[in-house]
């Protein structure tokens, strides 16, 4: 009866050895699940990331075509000089008229 005790305790040492590691390795595995998740995500983060990335190289592929970036900076100064011109115009213009409708007024008071 002593074998029997014996190795009944035995086993039931070793059956709770084996369930202990087979709960620590359940809990790797589970904590490996997780890690392997977040890794997706930034992994579908990266890939939108890239895909704007390329959408922008094609956009500037497409205005280096039109126009080198030193162009462009001279056409909005061209722009914006003619801007000014069309205010000082239109402004000189108001003051032309201005005056024509007085000297018209004048003339007529006379």
């Amino acid at each position: 009866m002593a074998n029997d005790n014996n190795s009944g305790n035995g086993w039931e040492t070793y059956s709770k050895l084996v369930l202990q590691q087979l709960e620590t390795m359940s809990s790797g595995i589970e904590a490996l699940r997780t890690e392997l998740q977040h890794v997706k995500e930034q992994l579908s983060e990266l890939k939108a990331k890239e895909d704007r990335v390329q959408d922008l190289k094609l956009w500037k592929e497409k205005i280096d075509e039109v126009a080198s970036p030193t162009q462009m900076l001279t056409k909005f100064d061209e722009i914006e000089e003619l801007k000014e011109f069309k205010t000082k115009a239109v402004t000189i213009f108001m003051i032309v008229q201005g005056i024509t409708g007085f000297l018209l007024a004048y003339n007529h008071i006379i």
